[in-house]
């Protein structure tokens, strides 16, 4: 699947989780995480396993998928719900999004790699439009009350997030496949978030109803497994700032959907938000045209000064082109 493809699966996949969260909200956030990540890593590796997929690698290899598991299916995850308690779900996607810039910054940091100028641009704009969608949100929050550590930790959050995608970049440079390291990561994610459980005492409970083993199976399987896959290849595709801006577009899909399940409705702020998001999405996504090569066709005397009395029309037309054209 090109990057195209990838990218418009993460982006509808993750951005509609939001009504499967809903259905998960009977037990406590910590173990909704943890469910879905246990469910995930088995998937996984029972998928390793059957297709005798290569599972052996080095200990510094393991050391750097533990840092992928950590960094982006479990820890920022936990600061993320908390601070869901001192923030509104709208200023949480605005903060976020962020991890667009964060991105820039650590892959400049990490890989010497300098984001290109319509990346900027593109995320300027982006960030602008998703801000302005939430802009009531943006409006009511207080630092006090405990908004201030919502911030702080949903930054923290958004950050260690990152560095997670920093982890996916450097494990496919040495070679590692995405599904055997989302494998390893998952797993080892998934033990740190249990430790965290049992540590904080949060008594495990599960709810059986057919919604929430629903819901538990889809974040599972498509949020999880298939979403994670297809972003982090596109990540080793196209470079983790353009990959990230698929953070930007997840609240513009929640909208929509939102729109056709809840009755949401929409004002010129979201609308002009939603416009500068897309066009944000288009300058990060679209190619550069490349400038036409022109070949002056010339012959020894031309080269010299002269004209090329045998020249066929066509050679004449291409030279009068390029001369038309500044060359």
């Amino acid at each position: 699947m090109g990057p195209l493809g990838l990218y418009s699966v993460v982006v509808l996949i993750w951005g509609s989780t939001w009504i499967a969260i809903q259905y998960q909200l009977s037990v406590g956030p910590e173990l909704a995480v943890a469910y879905r990540f246990v469910l995930a890593a088995v998937i996984l590796m029972a998928w390793c396993v059957i297709r005798g997929l290569p599972m052996r690698y080095s200990l510094r290899d393991h050391v750097f998928m533990a840092a992928l598991g950590v960094c982006l299916f479990s820890l920022n995850y936990v600061l993320i719900y908390i601070a869901s308690a001192h923030l509104t779900s709208g200023l949480l996607a605005v903060v976020f999004s962020t991890i667009v810039i964060m991105n820039m910054i650590n892959g400049a940091i990490f890989f010497k790699r300098r984001p290109e100028t319509r990346t900027l641009i593109g995320a300027a704009i982006g960030l602008g439009g998703i801000s302005l969608v939430f802009a009531r949100d943006l409006a009511m929050f207080d630092l006090a009350a405990g908004g201030s550590v919502g911030l702080l930790v949903s930054l923290a959050g958004s950050y260690i997030a990152s560095l997670g995608n920093m982890a996916s970049a450097r494990n496919q440079a040495r070679g590692i496949p995405v599904l055997q390291a989302n494998a390893f990561g998952m797993m080892y994610g998934s033990i740190l978030l249990i430790g965290y459980i049992l540590a904080t005492g949060i008594p495990f409970t599960f709810d059986t109803s057919p919604s929430f083993v629903a819901a538990l199976i889809y974040l599972s399987l498509f949020g999880s497994v298939l979403a994670f896959g297809s972003y982090l290849t596109l990540l080793g595709k196209i470079g983790p700032d353009r990959a990230a801006y698929s953070s930007v577009m997840f609240p513009v899909v929640a909208l929509l959907l939102s729109t056709w399940f809840e009755g949401f409705v929409w004002n010129s702020n979201i609308v002009l938000g939603v416009g500068l998001t897309l066009l944000g999405n288009i300058v990060i996504l679209t190619k550069r045209m490349p400038k036409p090569a022109v070949i002056a066709m010339t012959t020894t005397a031309e080269a010299t000064g002269g004209t090329n009395p045998t020249a066929t029309p066509c050679e004449a037309k291409a030279r009068q082109s390029f001369l038309s054209d500044g060359g």
